[in-house]
């Protein structure tokens, strides 16, 4: 098997087979970079893809104000740059490390493909789950305030990375306040704002890069 830790569930790396990650890890090669660093860059057009394998990273883009916007939070076992491979059109997003990140860079990641079709059909259902993902996200932005997107987020954030700690859940935040306002589509100020409020409420606490979800039931709730 790949490095720990484990991938996450439903993940592109969680769905083979081991034989299907022994032939993937063969066909790339290892590589790791540092917290800040750019994985991969909007517009540019590329041969590879990424299995990430430990870390986590964002994928962004950036509107023509030059405001960023966050698509995604993808953590271990996540699948990165495959739809440039597939479509031959530049990448539609930055990917840049939130921690130290380690992945399989696969060159020929559409040789592996036709090479293994059971691992295109589940490839074709994740991406399916990426757009059912991304209209949820629309209908939050025209359905939710502020406090309730923030919630959301934090929400997803909790149930895939959280801990728990003393009957409430620890998540390691890898976010800064901008780059949460640039998920949830609010200005910073207003996720400051609504932070103080789900706080006020003794729903979470809040620390440098770090949050304490105390109540991820009324947390949800508030998301709803």
């Amino acid at each position: 098997m790949m490095s720990s830790p484990a991938p996450e569930p439903g993940e592109f790396l969680a769905l083979l087979s081991e034989d299907e990650i022994a032939d993937l890890r063969e066909s790339g090669r290892k590589r790791r970079w540092d917290r800040g660093a750019t994985v991969m860059s909007e517009g540019d057009t590329s041969d590879w893809a990424l299995v990430l394998t430990s870390g986590r990273v964002k994928v962004s883009s950036h509107t023509a104000s030059g405001t960023e916007v966050v698509l995604a939070i993808r953590g271990p076992g996540s699948l990165l740059g495959d739809m440039s491979v597939i479509s031959g059109e530049p990448r539609s997003g930055t990917v840049t490390a939130l921690e130290p990140v380690e992945g399989y860079v696969i060159r020929d990641f559409a040789g592996f493909l036709k090479e293994h079709g059971r691992v295109a059909v589940l490839l074709l259902k994740l991406v399916v789950g990426r757009l059912r993902d991304s209209d949820r996200k629309r209908i939050e932005y025209g359905a939710f305030d502020t406090t309730g997107r923030v919630a959301t987020r934090l929400v997803e954030l909790a149930e895939r990375f959280g801990e728990p700690s003393n009957g409430a859940v620890k998540v390691a935040l890898p976010l800064s306040q901008d780059e949460l306002a640039g998920w949830t589509g609010a200005s910073r100020e207003a996720v400051s704002k609504a932070l103080r409020s789900l706080r006020d409420r003794g729903l979470i606490e809040t620390g440098r890069r770090r949050v304490v979800i105390y109540d991820l039931e009324g947390l949800r709730k508030r998301a709803r």
